[in-house]
């Protein structure tokens, strides 16, 4: 549906309940709503005329902020999600509430006479309920837009438009049957919290363990895998899914490798024209990777008040967090001497730091970054000035 046709519609609606909501004062003689609760004649006058004022103003403002939000998404996501944003039913509905509501006030001020004391209650006490309701919106409409403009929020938009175009075009078939041992999730999303004694109180009233299929942090489509059940069968834990939340994007509650994930996004981008933001990033990288080297990492496994094991689930261990940290932008060293001593720095610090155990995924993305930047160079002054620790990567 175009954009206009929802607006549009409002519009002569607002038109046809003005008139109608005035029609309803006149037949009461003005007298149905009392001026305590409207105001007077010249009050009621100033307010209406205010919020119509108001709202035109409101109306192009949030039209030219659309228009830049449209071009925003074209240059940096992609010109083919225009019409998804363009057929987004609620801001439809937003911009023509504020429409309506800006023709309904229009009548309503025809209709008051200063001269006669005349002030049309019912339909001044209706312009001022939807002046409070477009505010209201236009609060939801700027929350709305703001996360419909993450990455997350487009995709998302486009995905559920998918979702429904499948369900008008495609035949609904008798899905395959589950296996008597598999929680399916309800619905497709990011796992963002996990209600760990939930689980385990509700394996240890059933006899049975729960192994979590994804982490935390994962995206789970609808109907996938969510939980398997040992020692029992899935309906004996009916209702096992509500203990994990499903999201639409990440959160860094619970999931501290998604911080990790927004700091390499970073680096990575920044590297082949702004190799010096990449460092900036490299610095906190390597500030919460070195917080992290002494810690112990939780193990997974998750046990009822007798000590009977109820719960396991996937958890990301030291090696997994130093290939997150370093992998990408190690791979955008080579064509950097600053980054590439940047990384190298944090590296060996990190690598002096850390426990025994820990050093072996250290010590090999070093290796890597050695041979990678041998490759891109070809002199070994080059070579060696590239290869020089350096806590700022000027060497």
């Amino acid at each position: 549906m175009r954009l206009w046709v929802v607006p549009v519609a409002c519009l002569a609606a607002g038109l046809l309940l003005g008139v109608g909501t005035v029609a309803v004062d006149r037949a009461f003689d003005y007298g149905l709503i009392p001026h305590g609760v409207t105001g007077g004649p010249s009050a009621a006058q100033t307010l209406l005329s205010t919020i119509v004022t108001s709202l035109v103003t409101l109306i192009s403002v949030v039209l030219t902020v659309m228009t830049v939000a449209v071009q925003l998404a074209m240059g940096q996501f992609s010109p083919r999600i225009v019409t998804a944003l363009l057929r987004d039913r609620s801001n439809q509905l937003a911009f023509g509430l504020f429409s309506g509501t800006c023709v309904y006030a229009a009548v309503g001020i025809t209709a008051i006479d200063d001269q006669s004391g005349q002030v049309p209650g019912l339909t001044v006490l209706l312009a001022y309920l939807l002046a409070l309701a477009s505010l209201a919106v236009l609060l939801l409409y700027v929350d709305r837009a703001g996360q419909r403009l993450r990455a997350s929020g487009l995709i998302d938009l486009v995905g559920d438009q998918l979702h429904v175009e499948i369900e008008q075009r495609f035949a609904v078939s008798d899905p395959p049957p589950a296996a008597a041992d598999v929680v399916p999730a309800p619905e497709a999303g990011i796992v963002t919290a996990i209600d760990h004694a939930g689980l385990v109180a509700l394996a240890s009233r059933a006899g049975c363990r729960l192994t979590l299929q994804v982490r935390m942090g994962d995206f789970v489509a609808g109907g996938a895998p969510l939980l398997r059940v040992s020692g029992g069968d899935a309906h004996g834990v009916a209702g096992a899914a509500r203990h994990v939340s499903l999201g639409d994007e990440r959160t860094h509650d619970l999931d501290p490798a998604y911080g990790f994930r927004k700091l390499v996004d970073i680096a990575a981008r920044s590297a082949a024209d702004d190799p010096t933001t990449t460092v900036e990033a490299l610095h906190r990288i390597h500030d919460c990777m070195r917080q992290l080297a002494p810690r112990a990492f939780p193990s997974g496994r998750h046990a009822d008040a007798a000590g009977t094991l109820r719960l396991v689930e996937p958890v990301r261990d030291w090696d997994d967090y130093v290939l997150l940290a370093f992998e990408e932008i190690r791979l955008a060293a080579p064509g950097s001497p600053q980054i590439a001593r940047r990384v190298r720095f944090a590296l060996r610090d990190l690598a002096a730091i850390a426990p025994p155990e820990r050093r072996p995924p250290l010590e090999a993305q070093l290796e890597l970054l050695d041979a990678a930047v041998r490759r891109h160079l070809d002199d070994d002054r080059d070579v060696r000035a590239a290869l020089a620790a350096d806590a700022q990567g000027l060497g």
